[in-house]
């Protein structure tokens, strides 16, 4: 754990984690992990809000939620961040390869482990943020969110990877319909599945003030964007928001595990944050899943992101949609369909095509 009370750090991370397993399962499949990568061999996470620096040393942040049934879903989850922590701290420089090679690791290491006996098929999301100095370096694996609040706005910088997802890209389900449909549950692709995995990758200038929340679908699926806001908004500290939104989710039900992860950034390294910057200005692709590669004409390459970005700016926050698209879209989000007409039926072809293999992680996620 760093100690930088006494030393003039440039950029600093103030992060707190919490699980919970909501009020319907027995076990808590989700894992997290907060820590600075010169400290991480203790293989402990703080249970307490602690500050790191961020300058000399990257922090990892991470959150995985398992699945698979019995003990495995657990299995899974522990091994992501067990084996994320150790491949980070090999890593030396290079932050955005670095942090994938680190994801692609993992997903190997449950790979190898889904071979035992009991283990087979269990699987788990990832998403993990590395921040060194001013940047924070974001990569996904199923359907666990990063989102930032800055400015009094929340923004998820996360796609999820999942198949209601991909039909809401597609035009083919509403948005507003997500929430409530049958298969909300089934992501297209987890870590130990395959032993190749897409990892998107996205990377995000840090400004003054910026908090991060990283959280599993047992957070999101039960409180909206503004909410989370709203409750670190309001919160004393990063530890009472956290534990005033998993109270949230078990208030309205608690169907999964919880996790949230909440980190604040400072430091006069960090450029404060300017009214007019949208999160499209500070916030870059560099790797994004895509669960129909091979159609490309769904999307139109030529619309203007940036316009489409400051209309969502005007919305006043409404996190969970306007989003840059994190590092599974083309940024800052999905792009509208080139040719509508042809939707329906491009739509269904990919669905039925993705089908197979979704409702099997529909089944080992429950």
């Amino acid at each position: 754990m760093s100690d930088i009370s006494d030393r003039n750090v440039h950029v600093t991370v103030t992060a707190f984690g919490l699980t919970d397993p909501g009020r319907v399962r027995k076990n808590n499949e989700d894992a997290f992990l907060v820590a600075q990568l010169a400290h991480a061999a203790d293989g402990t996470t703080p249970s307490e809000v602690t500050r790191f620096d961020a300058d000399e040393h990257a922090v990892v942040l991470a959150v995985s939620d398992g699945m698979g049934g019995a003990d495995a879903g657990e299995v899974a989850s522990a091994l992501v961040v067990q084996s994320l922590r150790e491949a980070m701290m090999q890593a030396e420089g290079r932050w955005d390869e670095a942090t994938k090679k680190a994801v692609e690791k993992a997903n190997l290491a449950v790979w190898d482990a889904s071979k035992e006996p009991g283990k087979r098929g269990m699987g788990a999301t990832v998403t993990a943020v590395c921040v060194q100095g001013n940047t924070a370096h974001i990569a996904e694996v199923g359907d666990s969110r990063a989102y930032l609040v800055r400015n009094g706005r929340i923004r998820q910088v996360t796609r999820d990877q999942s198949f209601v997802q991909f039909l809401v890209d597609s035009g083919a389900l509403k948005p507003e319909d997500a929430a409530t449909y049958p298969m909300k549950n089934v992501v297209l692709q987890a870590m130990g599945q395959n032993p190749d995995v897409q990892v998107a990758l996205g990377r995000l200038e840090l400004r003054r003030g910026d908090r991060l929340l990283l959280c599993s679908d047992g957070l999101s699926g039960m409180v909206t964007a503004n909410e989370m806001r709203d409750a670190i908004e309001r919160a004393r500290g990063l530890d009472d928001a956290c534990r005033d939104l998993i109270a949230l989710a078990n208030e309205r039900g608690g169907e999964d595990n919880i996790t949230v992860v909440i980190a604040e950034l400072s430091g006069d390294a960090l450029a404060l944050p300017r009214e007019a910057e949208s999160l499209t200005q500070t916030f870059q692709v560099l790797a994004e899943y895509r669960a129909a590669a091979q159609n490309a004409d769904l999307h139109d390459d030529d619309e203007d992101e940036e316009d489409r970005d400051d209309d969502r700016d005007d919305d006043d926050g409404e996190g969970e949609r306007a989003a840059t698209g994190g590092a599974l879209a083309s940024a800052p989000a999905p792009a509208p369909l080139a040719r509508p007409s042809r939707l329906p039926t491009i739509a269904l072809a990919v669905a039925l095509g993705l089908l197979a293999a979704a409702i099997f992680l529909l089944f080992v996620r429950r």
